[in-house]
This record gives C-alpha cells, sequence and structure tokens, in this order.
C-alpha cells in the first residue's frame, strides 16, 4: 500500500477543523491533497521507507493521533494509488483500514462485484448507460471488450473506465490546500426521502451563502454539493440502514458570483445530476469556493428586466437582514 485516503469523522458545520487534521498528515508525508470538506489523499511511499512500517501500520497512528491530538475520528481505506484508496474507503470502519490487495488478482477481485457507480468519476448518467446493456458491475466492465465501452461512453471516457475497472490507476497524489471558502450543510431530522425537501434545503444553503459572500464582499467561482446518505449507493433504493456516506459534486460557474439565484441555479443542477431515485438523505452541504474580492469580479450586462430587478430586491432584504437579522426576508418557499 502506499497511498490513503482518510475520511476525517467531523460534526456539521465544523469543516474548520480540517486545515489542522491535514497538518497532522503533513507530519508524515508533504504529499497530502485535500478533499474538502472532511477528507485527503496522503501518498506515503516516503514514510514507510522512513518509518520502517507499512502504510496500513501509519494509518493506524494517524488515526489515535487524530483522536488524541483533535478528538475526531477517522475511516480510512488504502491501496496502491488513489483511485483504489478512494474504492476502499467505501468499505472502511472506524478503527479499521481497508485494504486494497497489490496483486493484480487481489485487485481484480476486490473490484469485481462493485456496482460501476463505486468509481470515482462515474456518474448516474454513465452508469445507467452501462447497466442498459448488462455492464452494472466493474468485473463485467472490465470483461467487455474495450471497443465496445468506447462506443456506449465515448473514446476517452471508455478508454479511462476500462483501465480503472482492471484496476489500473494512473492517478497520484497533488499536494494542494485548503482553499478558502464558505460552507453551509441542512441537516434533516431524519433520514429524507422527499426530493422537495432536499431542493428547499439546498435553496436555503444557497440563500445562507449568497447572503454571507455579500457581507463579506466576495464572490465565489465554484460551487461544491455534498449529499449524505443513510446507506451505501448500490442500497439507495432499499429500506435497510447503514453506513452515512456522501457523494461530491462541483460544478465551475459561468461567472464569479454573489447572487443567490446563480448559486440556487447551479445547486438544483448537480442535485438533478446525480439523479436520486428514493435516496435517503441525511444532510446536504454546499461549499462556495474560489473567493476573491467582489470589486474584481466582472458580471456580464443583460437586458432581462427580471434579472436586474431580482438583484435589487436582493439589495434592499440584505439592508433589512442587517437591520432585524438574518431570518427577516426568505423565499416564499422556505416561510412556507
Amino acid at each position: 500500500m502506499t497511498v490513503l485516503c482518510v475520511r476525517f469523522q467531523l460534526p456539521p458545520a465544523h469543516e474548520a477543523a480540517l486545515p489542522g487534521l491535514l497538518g497532522l498528515l503533513e507530519e508524515f508525508t508533504p504529499v497530502v491533497q485535500a478533499l474538502p470538506p472532511d477528507g485527503a489523499l496522503a501518498d506515503l511511499r516516503g514514510a514507510e521507507r522512513y518509518f520502517g512500517r507499512s502504510a496500513v501500520e501509519l494509518a493506524s497512528v494517524i488515526r489515535v493521533r487524530a483522536l488524541a491530538l483533535h478528538g475526531v475520528d477517522c475511516v480510512i481505506g488504502a491501496g496502491p494509488g488513489p483511485l483504489l484508496a478512494r474504492v476502499a474507503l467505501c468499505d472502511a470502519r472506524p478503527g479499521a483500514t481497508r485494504a486494497v490487495p497489490e496483486d493484480p488478482c487481489g485487485i481484480a477481485e476486490f473490484l469485481a462485484d462493485r456496482p460501476v457507480a463505486a468509481l470515482p468519476g462515474v456518474g448516474a448518467a454513465t452508469a445507467r448507460t452501462l447497466g442498459e446493456y448488462g455492464l452494472d458491475t466493474l468485473g463485467r466492465v472490465a470483461a467487455a471488450p474495450l471497443s465496445t465501452l468506447q462506443r456506449l461512453v465515448g473514446a476517452r471516457a471508455g478508454r479511462e473506465l476500462h483501465e480503472k475497472a482492471n484496476g489500473i490507476d494512473r492517478g497520484r497524489v497533488v499536494p494542494n490546500a485548503v482553499s478558502r471558502s464558505l460552507a453551509a450543510e441542512r441537516p434533516f431530522p431524519r433520514d429524507e426521502l422527499d426530493p422537495g425537501r432536499h431542493r428547499r434545503a439546498l435553496l436555503s444553503a444557497a440563500e445562507e451563502l449568497g447572503a454571507r459572500l455579500r457581507v463579506l464582499d466576495k464572490v465565489c467561482r465554484t460551487l461544491t454539493l455534498t449529499v449524505r446518505y443513510a446507506e451505501f449507493p448500490h442500497s439507495r433504493t432499499g429500506s435497510g440502514g447503514g453506513t452515512p456516506i456522501a457523494t461530491t459534486r462541483s460544478r465551475t460557474l459561468k461567472e464569479s458570483t454573489a447572487h443567490s439565484a446563480a448559486l440556487t441555479a447551479a445547486a438544483y443542477g448537480m442535485y438533478e445530476a446525480l439523479g436520486l431515485q428514493r435516496a435517503r438523505v441525511r444532510a446536504v452541504h454546499l461549499r462556495a469556493e474560489g473567493l476573491a474580492p467582489a470589486e474584481q469580479a466582472s458580471h456580464q450586462l443583460t437586458f432581462d428586466p427580471a434579472d436586474e430587478k431580482a438583484r435589487r430586491l436582493e439589495e434592499v432584504a440584505d439592508r433589512a437582514r442587517a437591520k432585524f437579522g438574518p431570518d427577516a426576508v426568505k423565499p416564499g418557499t422556505l416561510a412556507a
């Protein structure tokens, strides 16, 4: 094993603790890639030689230090590369590291029965297309001719899918830092099935982010949506429980903005693209990233009077919130 994928079990709205936890990983290796809001990849090739311990053994030390120094438990997946480590994370449990076998036969066996959607980067639309042709598991995708996959999903995507299903991991850990960002999370009091309630939670989170950005005189370039589920992806239509997992999607906006309507539209678009069916959702989390001063942002002029009216109403609502509190003005859907 050379790569760990770590997900810290942070309480809701405590994503500000992530930089400190990344610093913990950097005590073992400088090659750490942040995966906001609560995860990271760590390449331990050099650390294995330096400390004389395997990556799985170092993962145990990391877990103990995270608990002792930060009071945060974590789940860890380990693999020869970042792709396999992220897949392994789906099976990980607190207190134990899920490791992918290093030999080709072991990797093939590990991947064979997993759904296609278990691969990072494979969305609901691609999984649905492959499923229509009986390619619903990674083992079947790995055994399918490359030309067949390329006809179904495209030349480049088909080649990458074929390699990943066969355990060929060409990814690498790219060191980075947690970008300056703002986040808003909306947990549900119980696992929520109603798409309408999901959308209202997204509207509420987007409205909060927009208002906070405008107070700070900032705009964001990227919006990231994280949907936390009650069970594994292949069980979303069932009624049983399971270990909470999450799906994360990011979208680069057409222009940097703090306009709540634009943030809401982007959040709705990412949510609809997930194609959830009877998903038991525990929380939705929106993060505005790539923050920059509003004075440096450009805005495409429009002749649409409705857009101009919405922005003027937004300014009035912001003044009312500043005087009477954040709940003084809200969309009618949320007020109801």
